[in-house]
């Protein structure tokens, strides 16, 4: 595996294997990597040659009060697990690679930027859609790997990518989750052994709202308080938000149709954690449940 420091190398390495006619999958990360992150990278294996993966901590996607000085860093590490899984190049730029003296430019998504995530880290968006955006431009990807985890960025993303007539093609991945239900994050790290075992209050309110489904329920002010009651049995949990969403718009939806996601933002002790849950809906269809609140089908 080469790991790469320069925008410029970077762009020659994938120029010249675009001319050979080779298909590049690109992954982007911000580093702690986690199996969340490598099931990405092992969809992108599959399907693509070479494989880029970028680590870069984005100063762009933190607010003033944000962890951006603590967040998990662990290079050496993420380093060795992409060279176990045959990756083809890890490009890991500066701060000062990736926005030089005189950097001006952002991307804003209206709209879709504006709530939810948005409303409670504002410029959060704008950053993730720049620098997302110049990776892209940088790597030229076929395809890019991204996780559904983090639902209202992959539809920022999605937007960007359609508006701007991005040539890669953005793919979806599932939320990778720990035996006990938590969906796998950088941020798990800083859960102390009590706020670890607290924050699976997130997948069992999501689950109390796909039980609620699975039995027939379509209100979503039902469903959310399903959710909220659930969140309020844990001491350590602090409620940000748990809405029921349109999937396309991240409007708030009275009763289910179409695509939706339940959506929570929850702070365990001074950690935030978020979480999702995919409900699709089609007429004349029966209700479909499993064992994991990921996906309901109705």
């Amino acid at each position: 595996m080469e790991v790469i420091h320069t925008v410029e190398w970077m762009k020659q390495t994938a120029r010249q294997a675009r001319a050979e006619g080779r298909v590049i999958g690109f992954v982007p990360t911000m580093g702690a990597l986690h199996a969340g992150h490598l099931s990405l990278v092992e969809a992108a294996r599959r399907e693509t040659s070479p494989v880029v993966i970028s680590i870069f901590v984005n100063p762009k996607q933190f607010g003033p009060q944000e962890d951006f000085a603590k967040y998990p860093r662990s290079f050496e590490n993420d380093q060795e697990l992409l060279e176990k899984l045959g990756v083809d190049f890890l490009f890991a730029p500066s701060a000062e690679e990736m926005y030089p003296a005189g950097f001006r430019t952002t991307v804003n998504v209206e709209g879709l930027a504006d709530r939810l995530e948005g409303r409670a880290r504002p410029g959060h968006f704008r950053g993730v859609a720049t620098v997302v955006l110049k990776l892209l431009e940088i790597i030229g990807p076929r395809f890019a790997y991204f996780g559904r985890k983090d639902a209202q960025q992959l539809r920022v993303i999605r937007q960007m990518a359609a508006d701007l007539a991005l040539d890669a093609e953005i793919v979806t991945c599932p939320i990778v989750r720990e035996p006990d239900g938590l969906a796998m994050s950088s941020r798990n790290a800083y859960l102390s052994p009590a706020e670890r075992r607290a924050a699976t209050v997130l997948y069992r309110a999501l689950d109390s709202a796909r039980q609620a489904i699975a039995g027939g329920e379509r209100d979503a002010a039902r469903l959310t308080a399903a959710m909220r009651g659930v969140l309020a049995t844990e001491p350590l949990a602090a409620l940000d938000y748990a809405e029921v969403v349109d999937a396309d718009t991240f409007e708030a939806v009275t009763f289910l149709r179409g695509t939706c996601f339940a959506l929570l933002a929850v702070r365990i002790g001074a950690t935030r954690l978020i979480d999702n849950m995919l409900i699709e809906t089609a007429s004349n269809a029966p209700v479909r449940t499993d064992r994991s609140p990921d996906r309901c089908s109705l």
